[in-house]
């Protein structure tokens, strides 16, 4: 079968229909009702996964053999409520409690970052407060935006008091540009977070870090956010909140193969915005790394390691 033939699923995997018997569930949640300018991230799960089709099964770096190790499916989208966005929430919540119930890890596509909020209400009442590798070039801690507390801008202030978050086993890697006060970042601090600005990534490799973050974790369950705007726009143009002197992909890469050894129970990828992404690189670059997500995955074997 040719690349663009076969099923539109995820690197055209079967479509899941159990939990129970599935290590890992790729998950599409089309919902950007909670952006504050450019929207367009609704429609990044289906993009992601048609450019999906050009990866192949094996990672060569890392010589990981996810399909080859455990059961993986993509089930499709989350029913999300287009008009509102607390009823939104509270879907999104009870579709991943069922995930994290029957023990499987969800590599979820966004969707705009306000979604990683209920991802992380279910996924506390199955491991307890969990600890955040978060890639963004914002903290997203806002206390509200327009007056609104669930939106794209406040996902972690709100995981915070909901105490879904071990904040002193938490890292901000990205953070960067404008803000609406010189103290953008400090509150992130006065949590606990470990915050690292996208000036102290420049012109290095991310390894050393990723080796502390690993010690600092240890065991803990681990969830990955990923905010696509955390790269430069000019490896990731289509996004709602560009920032220029962002990540590279290569730094992207090193940060989440540098988080294998984590206990990782879930993991996202946020904010493509196709119609910004005129090439569909922003969306390509969104399944590799989705797919570096996979096979960082506990059970998955790697011919490294024979």
């Amino acid at each position: 079968m040719p690349r663009f033939g076969g099923p539109a699923t995820f690197m055209r995997l079967p479509v899941g229909e159990s939990f129970q018997d599935t290590d890992v569930a790729i998950v599409g949640v089309p919902f950007d009702t909670a952006t504050s300018n450019r929207p367009g991230a609704r429609l990044a799960p289906r993009e992601i996964r048609d450019e999906s089709r050009l990866l192949r099964p094996y990672n060569m770096a890392t010589r990981a053999m996810p399909f080859d190790s455990i059961q993986i499916a993509d089930f499709g989208d989350v029913p999300i409520n287009t008009y509102s966005i607390e009823k939104s929430l509270k879907i999104i919540e009870n579709y991943y409690k069922q995930i994290f119930s029957n023990d499987c890890c969800p590599v979820t596509l966004g969707g705009d970052h306000s979604i990683v909020l209920p991802i992380l209400r279910a996924a506390r009442q199955r491991f307890g407060p969990v600890a955040l590798v978060h890639v963004d070039a914002h903290a997203d801690c806002n206390d509200s935006m327009f007056g609104e507390q669930f939106t794209h801008g406040t996902p972690f202030r709100r995981a915070v008091e909901q105490d879904l978050l071990d904040c002193s086993k938490v890292t901000q890697i990205g953070l960067r540009g404008t803000g609406y006060s010189p103290s953008d970042f400090d509150w992130s601090r006065s949590q606990g977070f470990h915050v690292v600005e996208a000036e102290n990534c420049w012109n290095r490799s991310l390894v050393p870090l990723m080796n502390g973050v690993r010690e600092r974790v240890g065991n803990v369950p681990t969830y990955i956010s990923l905010d696509i705007d955390g790269l430069d726009p000019s490896c990731a143009p289509g996004t709602g909140t560009p920032e220029p002197g962002g990540l590279t992909t290569s730094q992207a890469l090193e940060i989440i193969r540098g988080c294998h050894g984590l206990n990782v129970i879930g993991a996202d990828v946020v904010e493509v915005s196709p119609p910004f992404d005129l090439t569909r690189n922003t969306s390509l670059l969104a399944a590799n790394l989705a797919y570096e997500m996979v096979c960082i995955h506990p059970r998955v074997r790697s011919l490294a390691n024979d």
